[in-house]
């Protein structure tokens, strides 16, 4: 039985981002996959918890799509965060509904790779740095898996956007018609690195 994957989209300025817009355009036409835009959707903010949750339930895989916005997520989605995964559902005691699921970030970065280093402009690596989501999903019962990240998209050419593209929709189905663990990426900071050596 195929994976159901729920992406949850939250970039504020979507219409300016030429890589996320050929990203979502390269999400494959699946009954599995559902695309949520949540800029789109809550423009004010009004996150509703239960439509979330119901969402969150139907689905075995959660991705986390969005820019990185000064080393974290856009508001919009820790405004979800902060609402949906609510105690007592998602974490605590009697909090269990997303045990088992899988969580992915698929993430955009204006600075090239080299940046996200000790010795690089940003410090910190990438892993470092999404730290926190790593321990929210651990908290909520979530088998956290290494980003999807897409660097350098301020200097990226049309060509680079497509490759990334056709990849991020490779890794989509994949994720949609096999089985994956986090054995399977022991070592890998990236799931791109990973998902490459499968593709040989």
């Amino acid at each position: 039985m195929p994976n159901k994957i729920l992406i949850l989209f939250a970039h504020p300025l979507f219409e300016k981002s030429n890589v996320n817009d050929v990203l979502v355009n390269h999400i494959p036409d699946s009954p599995n996959i559902t695309f949520h835009d949540l800029y789109q959707e809550y423009p004010e903010f009004d996150v509703n918890m239960q439509r979330e949750q119901e969402l969150l339930l139907l689905h075995d895989i959660i991705i986390w799509h969005h820019p990185m916005y000064w080393y974290s997520c856009p508001p919009l989605l820790k405004q979800w965060i902060d609402i949906v995964l609510e105690h007592g559902w998602a974490y605590g005691k009697e909090g269990t509904a997303l045990k088992g699921k899988l969580l992915l970030q698929t993430i955009t970065t204006g600075g090239r790779k080299e940046n996200y280093c000790s010795t690089g402009r940003d410090r910190f690596t990438i892993q470092q740095l999404l730290e926190p989501f790593n321990q929210t999903a651990k908290v909520c019962n979530l088998t956290y898996l290494p980003p999807f990240v897409v660097h350098g998209t301020h200097s990226m050419t049309t060509e680079g956007y497509i490759e990334n593209g056709k990849l991020y929709r490779q890794i989509l189905e994949y994720l949609e018609n096999k089985t994956i663990t986090p054995e399977d990426l022991s070592g890998y900071q990236y799931f791109n690195d990973w998902f490459k050596t499968k593709l040989g």
